[in-house]
This record gives structure tokens, C-alpha cells and sequence, in this order.
């Protein structure tokens, strides 16, 4: 089956409508010229004449008009004009500019075997328009001057056969550069879309399960707590009010993020770590907080950001999961290095040694602490679970 290539309507219309300027052309001066006699051949009669130049127009125009839709079968019908026009004894005409165009197509956009084809039938040319010439107007055994003459002949018979492969072929490599750019573009563009879905994916999960865990705590604990104190209730309902409301910014301003005309608005730091331990111990846990020793100076946002998120994703855990409500978080800040740990009880379920389960917490901690250079692990220890995590100072994300 005939498979054609896809082209544009214009680039068909123009194709065909080129084609048939050329056949009225060509048909005009093939069929008006005399044929080139062969001395040593018989003359040929005036019908064989109007055949071969009507056969020989018919195939180089049909050429023209195939070069780019099938440059294989363009190929070939500029292979039948070419032997038609030697058959009938016809002479070089301007009918034969169609094999220069069908050898451009061949380099440019045929496959890898109408690639080399061409290629084959640039050499093939070369050899045969002396020969052709020679058999036109030689009679005789051929002397020095002669043999000069055929290999100039077929020297620049194969340049300029070659030139017209060799610039499609040229072509070819750069439009293949351009579609391999325009690729190469276009898996950056989706790289750097897809960093930026994990990101927020990574923010609203670490804001939405925060938010959602310290409401729920605190509503059972105001439920249990209505009939025996109606204080507690209102505390209750006060932290849940001012979480809600915190959580609300932090949703408005992930989504923010998603329109690219606005930037990236302000990211948590270590001043908002107090307002988060005040409101875990409002949630119920029993928080105690040791930092040893203090930060000498101000810590890169992005290293802020990173301790933030990850001690409340782990917070959080602590929260839902775990079975005693002592929590104990330890940060160190070295000249080089924040290290940080969160412990908590380790429900007794677990069989120990077991794996820590794989949720999206805590490879959202993970991310978190390989953005800035870091390392961070989690899982049961001593009978607690443990997240430990390992940030170096002037990291950049």
C-alpha cells in the first residue's frame, strides 16, 4: 500500500500546481524539438518522436509532482523519464531539472533506503550522461581530447547530480536538529512542570493533613471534655478556629502559585516554629523542645522552610498515630549542619524491626530534606519511631 507523506494544503496545492507549470512547459518544448539522432541507429519516424517526447514529459512532470508526497516513487518515475528520453534517442532538455529535484527530495525527506537510493542514482547519473553523450556524436575510437572531454563530462555530471543530494541531505540533518531542539524543549517544559506539581502536591499535603489532624484532635477532645468543662470546649473551639483560618492562607496561597502572574508569596520560618509547637500542645500532644546549641546566625530561607515543613509533617504523625502524647524534638544547629530529631511512642502493634509505612509524609519529608542537600530517616528505634534528619547550612534548593 502506498503511504504518502502527511504535507500541509498549501504545500500540496503548491506542489501540484508547480507540477503542472512544468508539464505544459516541458510537453511544449519536448514535443517542438527534434529528437537528437544517433548515427548509429536508425532514424526514428515522427509518431516514435511524439511518443517519447510525450512519455518522457509525462514522467518528469509526474515527478515533480511526487517528489515530496513519495520521494521513493518520484524517484522512480525520474528513473522512467531518463531511460524513455535515452530510448527515443531524445536530446538534454529542460525536462530534465526534474531529476535534480527528485534527488533534493530524496536527501531531504525520503526514508533511510530512498536516502541511499538516491545517493546510488547520483553516481549511477554521473556515469551514464557520458555515455549517453558519447553514443550521441561519436563515431569513432575515442583519442586524448576525447577522453578529456568525457571525464569532465562525468565529473561535472556527478557534481551537480550530487550537489542537489548533498543539499537536501543537508536539509535533512537540520530539520531533524530542530525537531530533536523543539523535543528536547518540550521534556524540559514537562520536567520542570512536573517539579513544580510535586511541590505544591508536597505543600498541600503537608498543610491540609497539619491542619486537618489538629482540628479533628481538638474536636474529639472538646466532645469528651463538653459535659465536665465548658472551658475546655471553648479552647477548643478557638484553636480550631485560628487553625482553620491558617490553613485557609495556606491553601489561598499554594493555589496562588498556579498562576503565572503571581509569585511565590512567604514560606514559613524559624519564627513560625513556636506558633506550630503552641498549637500541637493545644492539639493535646505533650511537647517537650530542646535546641542545642542555638543558630549562631540566620539560617537560608530554604533550610528554614525545610525544618518547618518537616517537623510538622512529623508532628502531625506523632499526632494521629501515636500512642502516648509525649513528644520529644531536639534541633542542633552547627556551623555546617542543622540536625534534627522527632521521637514519640511507637504504637504497640508494630512488630518490631518492621518497615515504617510508606505514605506521602514521609516522602514528602524525604523531598523536603534532599532539596537543600540533605538526608533524612525514619522508623522504629528503641521502641519509638524516630524521624532524624541531616540538613547542611547554605545548601540551595
Amino acid at each position: 500500500m502506498l503511504t504518502l507523506r502527511p504535507l500541509q494544503r498549501y504545500q500540496l496545492i503548491t506542489d501540484l500546481g508547480l507540477a503542472a507549470v512544468f508539464g505544459l512547459l516541458v510537453f511544449a518544448v519536448e514535443l517542438t524539438s527534434p529528437p537528437w539522432r544517433v548515427d548509429l541507429g536508425p532514424a526514428t519516424s515522427a509518431l516514435a518522436d511524439s511518443v517519447g517526447a510525450s512519455l518522457t514529459a509525462a514522467a518528469f512532470t509526474a515527478a515533480v509532482a511526487m517528489r515530496r508526497l513519495h520521494p521513493g516513487v518520484a524517484l522512480s518515475l525520474a528513473w522512467v523519464g531518463a531511460l524513455v528520453q535515452m530510448a527515443f534517442s531524445r536530446s538534454p532538455s529542460p525536462a530534465d531539472l526534474a531529476v535534480f529535484a527528485t534527488l533534493y527530495t530524496t536527501g531531504a525527506y525520503g526514508s533511510r533506503r530512498v536516502f541511499w537510493a538516491g545517493f546510488a542514482s547520483a553516481i549511477a547519473g554521473a556515469v551514464i550522461v557520458p555515455i549517453y553523450l558519447m553514443r550521441g556524436g561519436v563515431s569513432a575510437p575515442l583519442g586524448a581530447e576525447e577522453w578529456f572531454a568525457v571525464i569532465a563530462i562525468m565529473l561535472a555530471a556527478g557534481f551537480a547530480l550530487l550537489l542537489s543530494w548533498v543539499s537536501g541531505a543537508l536539509v535533512r540533518t537540520a530539520m531533524r536538529a530542530a525537531a530533536n531542539s523543539r523535543a528536547q524543549r518540550a521534556a524540559e517544559a514537562e520536567t520542570i512542570a512536573e517539579q513544580q506539581r510535586v511541590q505544591i502536591a508536597r505543600d498541600m499535603h503537608d498543610v491540609v493533613a497539619h491542619s486537618l489532624a489538629v482540628v479533628i484532635a481538638q474536636a474529639d477532645g472538646a466532645r469528651y471534655a463538653a459535659a465536665s468543662d465548658p472551658g475546655a470546649t471553648v479552647e477548643a473551639l478557638t484553636t480550631i478556629s485560628s487553625t482553620a483560618r491558617s490553613a485557609l492562607g495556606d491553601v489561598r496561597l499554594l493555589l496562588s502559585q498556579l498562576r503565572h502572574s503571581q509569585g511565590d508569596g512567604p514560606q514559613p520560618t524559624l519564627a513560625d516554629t513556636e506558633v506550630l509547637f503552641e498549637r500541637m500542645r493545644a492539639a493535646g500532644i505533650d511537647l517537650q523542645v530542646e535546641v542545642d546549641p542555638e543558630p549562631s546566625g540566620l539560617p537560608p530561607a530554604a533550610v528554614q522552610l525545610a525544618v518547618y515543613r518537616i517537623l510538622q509533617e512529623a508532628l502531625t504523625n506523632a499526632l494521629r498515630h501515636g500512642v502516648d502524647p509525649r513528644v520529644r524534638v531536639h534541633l542542633a544547629w552547627w556551623p555546617d549542619r542543622v540536625v534534627l530529631s522527632v521521637r514519640n511512642a511507637r504504637p504497640t502493634s508494630a512488630p518490631a524491626g518492621s518497615p515504617p509505612p510508606a505514605g506521602h509524609g514521609l516522602i514528602g519529608m524525604r523531598e523536603r530534606a534532599q532539596l537543600v542537600g540533605g538526608h533524612l530517616t525514619a522508623g522504629p528505634e528503641y521502641g519509638e519511631f524516630a524521624v532524624r534528619a541531616t540538613l547542611p547550612i547554605g545548601a540551595t534548593a
